[in-house]
Order: C-alpha cells, then sequence, then structure tokens
C-alpha cells in the first residue's frame, strides 16, 4: 500500500507545525513522517550573505517544490529519500541531508502547500490552518528572534516587505484549496481527532496488508 499524503498549509505562525505533531504524536511513530516544506528552499550559495538576507523566502520561487514532489513520489513506492537540511542563520542548506523512509502516512507542512499544483496533486488530504493574523504575527516575531538570531527591525522590515503581500497574494487564496480548513489549529480538537481517526485506519490497513 502506497503513502498516504497529508498537506498541511496555513499563514506563518498559524500553528502548522503544532497540528501535524500533534497528529504525528497520536498515531505509531513508526506510521508516519513529518516532512518540512520549509526545508527545500532553494540553496543560494552564488549569493553571499548579506545578498542572501534580501531574498523574499514567502515567494513560492524560493522553494525547491519540484524536489519535494519528486521526493513524495518517490516515498509513494516505498523508497527512502535524502530531504535538505536547511540553516535558516545562514540561509543556506547544509551538507547532510535528513534521510527519511517510506511510511504509511507522511504529512508535509508549509505555508505554501497548496500553492502549487503540481504538489497539491501528489496529497490525498489537504488540510489549512486558519488562524487570527495578530496571533500569527506576535508568534513569528518570537520565533524569529529566539530561533534565528534576527532583531526585531529585521522581522519588521520582512513582514511588511515580504511575508504579509506574499500571504495575501498566495497563501490566503490556496485555503479554498483545502478539504478542510482548521481554526484555532492545534486547540482544535474536533478537527484533529477527525483526521487522527482517518489516519489510524490507514495504518492499519497498511499493517493487515503487510500481514
Amino acid at each position: 500500500m502506497s503513502s498516504m499524503i497529508i498537506g498541511i498549509a496555513g499563514g506563518s505562525g498559524s500553528g502548522k507545525t503544532t497540528v501535524a505533531r500533534k497528529i504525528a504524536d497520536s498515531l505509531p511513530p513508526e506510521g508516519v513522517t513529518i516532512i518540512e516544506h520549509d526545508a527545500y528552499y532553494r540553496d543560494r550559495a552564488d549569493l553571499t550573505y548579506e545578498e542572501r538576507c534580501h531574498i523574499n523566502f514567502d515567494h513560492p520561487e524560493s522553494l525547491e517544490t519540484e524536489l519535494l514532489v519528486e521526493h513524495i513520489v518517490a516515498l509513494k513506492a516505498g523508497r527512502r529519500v535524502a530531504v535538505p537540511a536547511y540553516d535558516f542563520k545562514t540561509h543556506r542548506r547544509l551538507p547532510e541531508p535528513r534521510w527519511v523512509e517510506s511510511t504509511p502516512v507522511v504529512i508535509v507542512e508549509g505555508i505554501m502547500v497548496l500553492v502549487d499544483q503540481r504538489l497539491r496533486s501528489e496529497l490525498d488530504i489537504k488540510l489549512f490552518v486558519d488562524t487570527d493574523p495578530d496571533i500569527r504575527i506576535f508568534r513569528r516575531i518570537r520565533r524569529d528572534i529566539e530561533q534565528r538570531g534576527r532583531t526585531f527591525e529585521a522581522v519588521r522590515e520582512q513582514y511588511y516587505r515580504h511575508v504579509r503581500p506574499m500571504h495575501l497574494q498566495f497563501v490566503e487564496p490556496s485555503k479554498r484549496r483545502a478539504d478542510l480548513i482548521i481554526p484555532e489549529g492545534g486547540d482544535n480538537r474536533v478537527a484533529l481527532d477527525l483526521v487522527v481517526s482517518k489516519l489510524r485506519s490507514v495504518i492499519e490497513q497498511s499493517r493487515r496488508d503487510a500481514r
């Protein structure tokens, strides 16, 4: 049985990662894998650090989505893949990738997961985490300062220059492509239970097929 691919999209700071982890934590660990679309940012080794800092990372072209699609096709076929490892402080890929095995359920999460038609066509279930803008921006500020070593001024400039306009142009419209919109993110137990129930049945069927 090929893997079931779950796409989880939503604005930056919406709680996509929390939703993905809560779903994964509710399933047998050997039955589920999470892949972050963020890991597929293009490695612009041709640019200086200062030039890379000015890349519009919130535009779909900043991501090597075609490689992610190749990896999903491979996982569905039962093959393992080398997922890139990305350093957000240097804006470069690390030398060693993360090897990911094929599992019955594969969760792909990222702000642009529902934007690209090629990627959408590989998704069996499409989720969109819908969170108020003020909550999203405060979460992003905290993450970028605490985890990615950026200043408040840099975060503010990036938000107004890239994050907000790209969200309005690409991310928000992709919501209509979702099979299920999840308000309140990881706090929406009803929506999460519905998804988990479906995925547990997939894993159980995979175990029966393997016997």
